[in-house]
């Protein structure tokens, strides 16, 4: 199968479905990496941010080995103002051009602007008669977002679990490479939260570590 997770942001990936992403690859499926924004000078961020982040996604590249990356290089924190038209089109030649059979997405109600939006363009984007090679739609869950839904609007609420427990330790290896990103608890991404909700997560699945996941669409 072909697979494309789509990031916000780096670290999206691995917070989401690391270990999915690894265990997709030792299947033997292919696996890509849709990068949305990137650290901006106009957004405040140093060239000494910027060459750091640069590094990392390299690092993060090579550790998933994956057959292609996109990045398109758009402002962090300023999706929500940019034309939904322009966005459109950026993602519907990404989509042509990898022709992915399942999408890896953040969650609808994530706490994060850009993830709202990313999620918003994505899914209009991967209707059927657009793009009928896409089969399976998954909204994943991004810790230290999607635990902070507004709780008036749906809450993640999971249907579909993956074991990831022979990859667990690879995915918090990969995670330790965006230093800038990850923190000591009680910081939602420390590397002991991130272990504990594949832990609770694994407990309903019946495991001892999984992710989980909303399957929003499936065609079989």
């Amino acid at each position: 199968m072909k697979v494309v997770v789509v990031a916000p942001h780096p670290d999206d990936e691995t917070l989401g479905c690391g270990g999915t992403l690894l265990k997709h690859r030792d299947q033997g499926d292919e696996i890509n990496w849709l990068i949305m924004t990137y650290l901006a000078e106009e957004s405040g961020y140093s060239a000494a941010q910027r060459t750091k982040r640069n590094q990392e996604i390299k690092a993060v590249k090579k550790a998933y080995q994956f057959h292609e990356v996109v990045e398109l290089n758009l402002a962090t924190t300023k999706l929500d103002i940019m034309p939904t038209r322009d966005l459109t089109l950026k993602i519907r030649e990404v989509f042509e051009k990898l022709q992915p059979e399942v999408v890896y997405l953040p969650f609808p109600n994530d706490g994060h602007s850009d993830h709202l939006k990313t999620f918003s363009v994505i899914y209009n984007c991967a209707k059927t008669f657009r793009f009928p090679f896409v089969k399976k739609i998954l909204a994943m869950e991004t810790i230290s977002e999607t635990e902070f839904a507004p709780q008036n609007n749906a809450v993640f609420s999971p249907n579909f679990f993956v074991d990831i427990t022979k990859y667990i330790d690879k995915k918090l290896e990969i995670m330790r490479k965006y230093e800038s990103e990850i923190g000591e608890r009680p910081m939602p991404r420390s590397l002991e939260n991130i272990r504990a909700l594949a832990t609770y997560r694994g407990s309903t699945a019946n495991c001892m570590y999984a992710e989980s996941f909303m399957i929003l669409k499936e065609i079989w």
